[in-house]
């Protein structure tokens, strides 16, 4: 007997489990796979720093329990400054939250195998997907694939709908800290904060961040983006680990601090302009896309906006008399995912490599401008208008500007 299902969805991560939340409510018999064990669930996977906002949390039905901690500012540190913007947030306790994306999918239909590592697709005659192969020889059909395994992307990327590049690849590393001095008086005021560092000293082509989680714990980590500023800046062998270590060190809101039972969660994405994200009778969601926001790293909103995205068009698809599944049909995803999902990509992709590009002391000057600017000019240049972005540039920047043409704009 063929196993089938109208939808399967590789992968269990915030993407994959919501996209199958969606359908399963629609009465869509869908089938997650997922790599991990269910009892360990999701400890391989559980590397999201999960700084999110009250939008996401409203627009997805996450409920309270889920939080570690609510914020009302988002700090943005340099060296020797720091900018202060009232932005209320959510830290979540990411496997937390990942589980209650599977029960609630669970409880409207959807089912999961757990212990189901997907490894590549099946092709019919014509060369269409119409399943996959997981766990060595078993097999499951669908009308519709879609992967969500991240950067993994094995469906993805044997049918050539994604080419994730190296050197676009960010790794990250955060610990789980007690003991944090949140108010020290050096620094900013981080009690009810998501703080975000610009710093190459810390994180070379990178960002480091604290994000708080109580009065003395927080999220503590660091990322960077394997670019030029990073090779040039980098010590040679150095590690991301060892970076974190450095500055856990030598900063003093941590002198007393210590992991939380040895809490460290790891991961990596890439930051780049996707390509295609779908043909025949396929979608690729989330972190495969990928769909991180590409400034300051932030994916759960994006990776959940995409999968909805990914559920309409199925819908919308499979409720058509004639259930098309063509690429050409299938092509509204794309059209609703720069549209929602991450509209201006290819400006704040710019802004990125820019930011990243800049020497220290131009983060302080960032920050002395953004204390003078008007109060939403970094959202709208972190959105990619570009009468933000050209408020937070200076004549003195014309040299790192052509930088940045030589070594970028031809890339």
């Amino acid at each position: 007997m063929v196993d089938r299902y109208d939808v399967v969805i590789a992968g269990a991560g915030p993407a994959g489990a919501q996209c199958a939340r969606d359908l399963a409510t629609r009465d869509y018999d869908v089938v997650v796979l997922e790599t991990e064990q269910e009892d360990e669930f999701p400890r391989q996977s559980n590397k999201s720093t999960a700084g999110t906002f009250p939008s996401m949390m409203s627009s997805f039905g996450v409920p309270d329990d889920v939080v570690m901690s609510y914020t009302d500012d988002v700090v943005l540190e340099s060296p020797n400054s720091h900018y202060k913007s009232y932005q209320p947030g959510a830290v979540l306790e990411f496997a937390e939250f990942k589980r209650f994306l599977v029960a609630d999918g669970r409880e409207n239909g959807a089912e999961y195998r757990f212990d189901s590592r997907v490894s590549r697709p099946i092709l019919d005659d014509d060369g269409v997907i119409e399943g996959v192969r997981y766990n060595g020889d078993e097999e499951v059909y669908g009308e519709v694939v879609v992967d969500a395994t991240g950067p993994a992307a094995p469906i993805a990327s044997a049918l050539d709908v994604v080419d994730l590049e190296r050197e676009n690849q960010a790794i990250g590393i955060e610990y789980e800290m007690e003991g944090v001095e949140m108010n020290h008086p050096e620094y900013a005021d981080l009690r009810r904060a998501m703080m975000l560092r610009l710093d190459h000293d810390i994180a070379p082509g990178g960002y480091s961040w604290i994000f708080a989680t109580g009065e003395d714990t927080a999220k503590v980590g660091l990322c960077y983006i394997q670019n030029d500023r990073h090779r040039e800046f980098a010590q040679e062998g150095q590690t991301v680990d060892g970076y974190l270590d450095a500055w856990v060190d030598r900063d003093p809101r941590f002198a007393d601090a210590e992991t939380i039972d040895e809490k460290v969660h790891r991961g990596s994405a890439h930051i780049q302009m996707p390509d295609e994200m779908h043909t025949d009778r396929f979608l690729a969601i989330g972190d495969t896309v990928p769909s991180i926001d590409p400034l300051w790293g932030e994916g759960i909103h994006k990776g959940m906006k995409s999968a909805r995205a990914a559920a309409a068009t199925v819908d919308r698809c499979l409720t058509d008399s004639e259930r098309r599944l063509d690429a050409e049909s299938l092509a509204v995803y794309e059209r609703l995912w720069h549209r929602d999902v991450a509209p201006r990509m290819k400006s704040r992709l710019m802004l990125t490599r820019l930011l990243y590009l800049a020497p220290n002391e131009r983060y302080d000057q960032f920050m002395r401008d953004l204390r003078q600017a008007e109060e939403n000019t970094l959202e709208k240049a972190n959105q990619g208008e570009k009468a933000s972005m050209a408020k937070l540039l200076h004549l003195s920047d014309v040299p790192l500007l052509a930088k940045f043409a030589r070594e970028h704009l031809g890339s």
